[in-house]
């Protein structure tokens, strides 16, 4: 039975709906259920529903062989996991963002609200730019706001949400989109099975 990790969401309703178009439909998703298992012996598939940062743990650890990701989650968290395929689902970009008009005092450290420390720590470390890392977890738009930082590094998809706070993108840091991933292990025991449905993935996209 392959085991997959599907984000609780639209993302992984989305990624559902494919494999179930390529036979490993379980009905019981259909229903209105609390449960986060779900089971189908016929088409031997296992789906799990979890917290979209959780997908890579489980699929790291061998919980689940493979899973669906956004590409921010894989940058912040570099996961021993194979990265298979982009199903070129939930397109967005991770980008900086400040308030409109803001302007860069270069000779002060720079800082940086996030909830991706470490894509924002590697970006900058590019930039050799010295940044003070402000985590938080919700309503990073806030920040720049209130004063609580310079900048954001955040998921953009719309910039909806920016652009009613008076905020714009300063720079883009990465493009994300839903990404296939795969516990090593597991794909060198079940490789002509992921590999068939990374085709027919791939067909679909």
């Amino acid at each position: 039975m392959l085991s997959i990790a599907l984000p609780k969401g639209r993302m992984g309703n989305a990624v559902y709906e494919r494999f179930a178009a390529l036979g490993c439909a379980c009905p019981e998703m259909q229903e209105d259920s609390r449960k986060l298992v779900f089971e189908n012996p016929e088409a031997q598939v296992r789906y799990m529903l979890v917290k979209p940062t959780d997908v890579t743990v489980y699929v790291e650890r061998g919980a689940a062989d493979i899973g669906v990701v956004g590409k921010d989650v894989l940058l912040e968290y570099d996961p021993d996991v194979y990265e298979l395929l982009d199903l070129k689902l939930g397109a967005c970009r991770v980008a900086v963002a400040a308030r409109n008009g803001w302007k860069e005092d270069l000779s002060l450290p720079l800082r940086v609200a996030t909830k991706y420390p470490n894509i924002a720590r590697e970006h900058y470390r590019r930039q050799n730019r010295d940044i003070e890392i402000i985590k938080l977890n919700g309503s990073i738009e806030l920040a720049p706001i209130l004063g609580l930082s310079d900048v954001i590094v955040d998921i953009v998809e719309t910039g909806t949400t920016l652009r009613e706070n008076d905020l714009g993108v300063f720079e883009t840091v990465a493009p994300s989109s839903a990404r296939l991933i795969a516990n090593k292990s597991s794909y060198q025991f079940n490789k002509a099975r992921i590999d068939g449905l990374v085709k027919e993935l791939e067909a679909m996209s």
